[in-house]
């Protein structure tokens, strides 16, 4: 189609010169007009583009119309193109309904009856091209809409390829980085496990240097005070590594608490023996603690070895001597990014050579320490954070070299009041005496040397005792009849059932004899025992430390018995 073609009008007058006469009239006009023969013809130059239609109707008379008809409902939205309809003088009712059905049909029509005025023609031929042209102007902006939403459906076609080729790229990126990432983890765990075990080895071969070197001058020695010096180096290199393995189940969280209500000023004021024998003569060490302090959620006992361990660095940041001040204080409703609630805050405040922040960031890693060699073993403070964030708590440090540390725990408050009756780490230093006709104890231990240990100090404590090395004979010793008054077993043994599963297994059988776990290691076997309603005694311990766990499982002041189900 052209604009010429658009804009012109078609005239269809096959009988006599109507058709040529009005053509030439609208050209005269300035109107372009062509003539068609016939109605195909008709048909032909409106699909190539069309002004108006001017038809004489008795040329459509007897014609068949139903393509025309089809043409016209076939027009697009935009388009209703107008027809002139000059009009025969025939008004028979079958002509006017014709012209009727006809108008019906072309839609868009104006009629002109004979005689005609050469003006009216061309005014009424002029009034269908404005309209037309309107027509033209809505398809011209319904163009522009449809191409524009095509360019915008482009745009949103690149733009959407563009995004997902960036994604792809940050993703790849993000992998990368992710993998990166790892392989730094991986490259900081294994040095940190490195640093670890060559602590630990460092540190236990010190211990058993001590302990096997002094077991082997012992048979060289016949003076009874160097023997005597001998034994109690070999006692206190043990006590370091059952310290040692405390600290190390202290930073990784995996040590056992008993936590309870525990009133601070009582628990930490009755430390003040122990400080003094602790700290050197130029150290003092201050209290200060409100009158209504809250009680807090932890084990009193590990509270008092955090308390001790953080007075000795405090000691040992002051060469020169000072004062040491444990202060606490109650925190309502504290809010911040890593406690939410109600807490005590339990600072130990010195004035020493403080921390530059380079230590201060590095403090709680296991085995790092300022000390000299041999003065520290660096799991002081890495037992410290261990202990408190197994307490559902945090450490802060504040540090100022030149002008002194203060080191803060924050303990939750607990919503229990304390008990009246708090004992204290001096209470197990306190020799026992030795007892008679305690009991007959089946002690369940696989190892041949740690059973013949443990069965010298039962021995020691008045008990008889006869050793299953698996559970499986321990249960037949109960089985055959002979009298057991309390059974003592490993937790990790061969066989199949550790001791939980052999606590449970007595309980079903004999629901009132009391059981007592020992383990190196409790880790899982902790929560299982405690839902059994049985005790453990941590390994390694002494023979004061076995009496009062043994007291305890007899009498049952501290783990009351329970019927455990399976």
């Amino acid at each position: 189609m052209s604009i010429e073609q658009d804009h012109r009008v078609l005239v269809f007058a096959p009988i006599g010169r109507d058709g040529p006469a009005s053509a030439e009239l609208l050209r005269s006009a300035r109107i372009e007009a062509a003539v068609c023969s016939d109605l195909a013809h008709l048909l032909r130059e409106m699909s190539a583009g069309v002004g108006a239609v001017f038809v004489a109707e008795e040329g459509l008379f007897a014609q068949d119309t139903a393509p025309l008809t089809q043409w016209v409902e076939r027009q697009p939205a935009w388009s209703d193109l107008p027809f002139i309809v000059l009009t025969s003088h025939r008004e028979q009712r079958a002509v006017v309904t014709w012209r009727r059905n006809l108008v019906s049909a072309l839609r868009n029509v104006s009629l002109l009856e004979r005689p005609i005025q050469p003006i009216t023609l061309t005014s009424a031929v002029q009034s269908a091209l404005r309209a037309r042209r309107r027509q033209y102007q809505i398809r011209a902006l319904i163009q522009a809409r449809e191409q524009a939403a095509q360019q915008l459906e482009q745009l949103v076609v690149e733009r959407t390829r563009a995004l997902a080729e960036s994604n792809e790229h940050l993703r790849i990126e993000m992998a990368e980085r992710a993998r990166v990432e790892e392989t730094l983890r991986q490259a900081q765990k294994i040095e940190a496990i490195g640093r670890l075990t060559g602590g630990v080895a460092h540190d236990f071969n010190n211990l058993l240097m001590v302990i096997s070197g002094g077991l082997d001058m012992l048979d060289r020695q016949s003076d009874p005070a160097r023997r005597r010096r001998l034994m109690d180096g070999m006692i206190q290199a043990a006590q370091r590594g059952a310290s040692l393995t405390r600290q190390l189940l202290a930073f990784s969280r995996r040590q056992e608490l008993r936590p309870e209500p525990v009133d601070i000023a009582r628990q930490i004021g009755g430390m003040r023996e122990l400080l003094d024998r602790s700290l050197r003569g130029d150290v003092h060490v201050e209290f200060d603690f409100p009158d209504a302090l809250w009680p807090v959620a932890v084990d009193p006992g590990e509270l008092e070895l955090v308390v001790l361990n953080l007075a000795v660095n405090a000691r040992d940041a002051m060469p020169a001597g000072g004062t040491i001040l444990v202060r606490a204080e109650n925190l309502r409703n504290l809010q911040d990014d890593e406690l939410a609630g109600d807490y005590v805050r339990l600072s130990v405040i010195d004035t020493g050579t403080g921390m530059t922040d380079d230590v201060r960031m590095r403090v709680f890693e296991p085995f790092f320490t300022t000390k000299d060699v041999g003065k520290g073993s660096g799991l002081g403070l890495a037992q410290v954070y261990g202990f408190v964030t197994q307490s559902r708590g945090t450490v802060r440090i504040d540090s100022e070299v030149g002008k002194g540390t203060t080191i803060a725990l924050y303990l939750p408050r607990s919503a229990q009041a304390a008990s009246r009756q708090q004992h204290h780490l001096l209470d197990l230093q306190r020799p026992r005496a030795r007892r008679h006709d305690e009991g007959r104890v089946l002690l369940v231990e696989d190892d041949d040397e740690v059973a013949a240990l443990v069965g010298e100090m039962l021995r020691q404590l008045g008990y008889e005792v006869t050793r299953a090395s698996s559970a499986a004979a321990a249960l037949g010793a109960l089985a055959d009849g002979r009298t057991v008054d309390l059974v003592f077993s490993d937790v990790m043994m061969p066989g199949g059932m550790n001791g939980v599963e052999l606590a449970r297994e007595i309980q079903k059988r004999r629901g009132d004899m009391p059981i007592l776990l020992t383990s190196g290691y409790s880790g899982a076997a902790v929560h299982a025992a405690k839902e059994a309603g049985v005790r453990i005694l941590s390994k390694p311990y002494r023979i004061d430390e076995l009496a009062a766990a043994l007291d305890a499982v007899k009498m049952g002041h501290v783990w009351t018995q329970a019927r455990i189900s399976s």
